[in-house]
């Protein structure tokens, strides 16, 4: 017997979700098929969740059919949310699962009242979200569809309506759907319009889905042995994100950086805790695949940007289109591309000149021509090249530092050591930002992480003090915030019990 296609959709009130249900539920009538809706209407509009049910029979399919009522756990297909949480609440309760479900959701956010009456920041934590519905659903289609239904002129459920389109997974054409829509008679061309936005980048997502499972496969291939060592070593539950390091090391620079990154790992996995492991790792593939000028060239002419730029500024295929990258590069940028001692005669040059951090070099790139994308390639195949530059040899004894704290940390408590991994939050990007972040964690590590780490705190005061310093330093780049907390933090050290002693 043929199996119904099932499809649960979670909106909120004054979302919209009646109508999406009624336009599905209508194109799949006028195909012939088989199709039964369940619809449960949450409270006041914007405050409560609504659900829908519906199960569309294949062609083909027996009219005596059973549809059920109510979803079943594990039993959805397709499932369909118009706000971000209501695709973890769909997660939360089963109804989500990584064999099965295509979820298709946006990715915008409406406070739930719980988020709104908190005393400081109650949101949920949306990086956490959208790791749940990566590593839980077997497909996404995720994009903000609040910022589309404004862009295309129509309503949010309508977008939606378009992406499920464009996802494929229902027997039904785009004429049936847009048939939907103008028989219900409502805002007709707005709708369409915003069907049709939604339907373009639903599968423009898939194009781009395609893409990046062929390249995570040739990455695959090229370091199965890594892959099949990392599986032989470390704990189940954090093997996604090594994995994932791997791969992304592997195409940041070569095998053989990946395999250092299993080396430093190897450190870490001895201590004995799987939750410190998976979070070393995570930080660490990112600290290993740190932005300089090679990488953001790499990233400037990828062929899945400019991919995503043309559906951005949605281009047609017959239009050309102009890409002018803005760079403006220091005498600290250049320096980091040569080699040491290059590099600090170029910064001493810059000191005694007075030019460093003053003196910039503004240029505007074209990408879109042959001349202007072939000097971005230029840099960009520059990857032999990292491993001499004097950033690449400042990265590693930085990361060697980051790493020796932790091992230090962990026999004194393993909440300290998790959250001197967490400081690595605060190193990102380059140039000024970059300089930013590093100086601001280099004090945490000379103020807060080498006084603890010499027992000058408790474990536990060390721990609370090098999260307050990370989250100050993350809440004011500048370093004023930092300074007021490191200075609290001094002011407090004499009153610990081992200070005291």
């Amino acid at each position: 017997m043929p199996k119904p296609i099932t499809l649960l959709i979670g909106a909120l009130g004054g979302d919209g979700g009646g109508v999406l249900c009624d336009w599905i539920v209508s194109a799949a009538q006028s195909r012939g098929l088989g199709v039964q809706a369940t619809q449960i209407p949450g409270v006041a509009q914007r405050t409560g969740a609504t659900t829908y049910y519906v199960e569309v029979m294949p062609a083909g399919a027996a009219p005596s059919s059973v549809l059920a009522l109510n979803p079943a756990i594990g039993e959805v297909d397709i499932a369909l949310a118009t706000e971000l949480l209501e695709a973890g609440r769909m997660i939360f309760n089963g109804f989500v699962t990584p064999d099965r479900t295509t979820l298709i959701a946006s990715t915008h956010r409406v406070l739930a009242i719980g988020e709104r009456m908190a005393m400081g920041d109650g949101s949920f934590d949306v990086g956490r979200l959208l790791r749940a519905v990566k590593e839980r659903s077997r497909e996404q289609i995720l994009f903000d569809m609040d910022q589309a239904a404004e862009e295309s002129g129509g309503v949010l459920n309508a977008v939606l309506l378009g992406a499920l389109a464009g996802s494929g997974r229902l027997p039904i054409p785009d004429g049936a759907f847009e048939a939907a829509i103008r028989h219900a008679g409502k805002s007709v061309d707005t709708n369409l319009a915003a069907f049709a936005f939604g339907r373009g980048h639903a599968r423009g997502e898939l194009e781009q889905a395609v893409r990046e499972h062929r390249k995570r496969q040739t990455a695959v291939q090229g370091v199965a042995d890594l892959i099949e060592r990392a599986r032989r070593t470390y704990p189940a539950t954090s093997l996604d994100v090594v994995e994932e390091g791997i791969r992304r090391l592997t195409a940041y620079q070569d095998r053989r950086y990946a395999a250092l990154y299993l080396d430093r790992l190897d450190a870490i996995a001895a201590l004995g805790s799987a939750e410190l492991l998976r979070e070393v790792a995570r930080h660490l593939a990112v600290r290993m695949s740190f932005e300089d000028v090679i990488r953001v060239a790499q990233a400037k002419t990828s062929a899945d940007r400019l991919a995503r730029v043309r559906a951005e500024v949605r281009a047609k295929g017959h239009e050309p289109l102009e890409v002018t990258e803005h760079f403006k590069p220091g005498i600290e940028e250049i320096a980091a591309i040569l080699p040491p001692a290059m590099a600090r005669r170029l910064i001493d040059w810059g000191r005694r000149t007075g030019r460093l951090g003053k003196t910039y070099f503004s240029m505007h790139v074209r990408t879109t021509t042959i001349l202007g994308f072939a000097r971005l390639r230029l840099v960009a195949g520059l990857r032999w090249w990292r491993p001499r530059t004097s950033r690449y040899v400042e990265e590693q004894a930085e990361i060697e530092r980051w790493l020796g704290q932790i091992r230090a940390a962990a026999p004194l408590g393993l909440d300290l050591a998790r959250e001197i991994a967490e400081s690595a939050r605060l190193i990102k990007g380059y140039g000024d930002t970059h300089k930013r972040g590093l100086d601001n964690y280099r004090r945490i590590g000379d103020e807060v992480i080498a006084p603890a780490l010499a027992g000058r705190m408790t474990p536990r005061a060390a721990a609370d003090a090098v999260a307050n310093a990370r989250v100050a330093a993350l809440a004011d780049p500048e370093g004023e915030s930092l300074a007021k907390t490191l200075a609290a933090i001094a002011a407090a050290a004499p009153r610990m019990p081992q200070a005291a002693e």
